[in-house]
């Protein structure tokens, strides 16, 4: 008691300090526990908005598949599925048919409407000059298509003719043709343009881990886009 007494003003101030840290590292825990918390929601709304804005993107539409398809009908698929997704989901095509004047690869759009003729009809307008892909066939392959497939085949033929290797269209085997491109850096090439698509310009490959300045220096000159 006696020790108490002598040692009350110190014992105050000590309790004091205690206090105040204590205090201190309270608040300093609470405010972090609060930071924290905020930067989750943050993080969880802006995963949420992404997440709705993709969704948004991607529809839901009926399309209408005829012709020669196994089941002819009304059926409902998303705007990324392809014309072929379409045709599959009609059961697939029957052996009468011909798909020369159908675009396989396009996107689907709500109410889009795919006819796929048969070869004799196919024959038939040929012969008869008439329009082989009419308007009302929304699958029809387009100006535009046409004049992709012949700048592609253009460039195809550029290549084979100037021997260089096209790093857009080139195989595993054909890649390793190049100096230091081994099996893989071939892997990694092929992996990167299925992930980015093709390549805008052949010193777009540096963008491919694992080749650098020095790699692209020795291949420059053999490769083309």
């Amino acid at each position: 008691m006696k020790f108490i007494n002598k040692h009350k003003g110190k014992l105050f101030i000590l309790i004091f300090v205690i206090f105040t840290l204590y205090t201190i590292f309270d608040t300093y825990s609470f405010s972090n526990q609060t930071e924290a918390k905020e930067k989750t929601e943050i993080v969880t709304k802006k995963e949420k908005t992404e997440n709705t804005e993709e969704k948004e993107k991607i529809e839901n539409v009926l399309v209408d598949v005829k012709g020669e398809v196994k089941t002819p009908g009304v059926y409902e698929l998303t705007s990324e599925s392809t014309v072929m997704d379409a045709i599959n989901k009609a059961g697939g095509l029957t052996n009468k048919s011909d798909t020369s004047n159908i675009n396989l690869s396009k996107k689907l759009e709500d109410e889009m409407v795919i006819i796929v003729y048969s070869q004799s009809e196919i024959k038939e307008m040929k012969e008869k000059d008439q329009i082989v892909c009419p308007p009302c066939n929304n699958a029809c392959v387009t100006e535009e298509d046409e004049k992709a497939k012949l700048d592609e085949e253009s460039k195809e033929s550029s290549a084979q003719v100037t021997g260089k290797v096209n790093i857009n269209q080139a195989d595993e085997t054909a890649l390793q043709t190049l100096d230091g491109i081994g099996e893989a850096k071939a892997k990694a090439i092929i992996e990167y343009r299925n992930k980015n698509g093709n390549f805008k310009t052949i010193e777009d490959i540096k963008n491919v881990s694992g080749i650098g300045d020095s790699v692209y220096e020795n291949i420059k000159d053999n490769i083309t886009v």
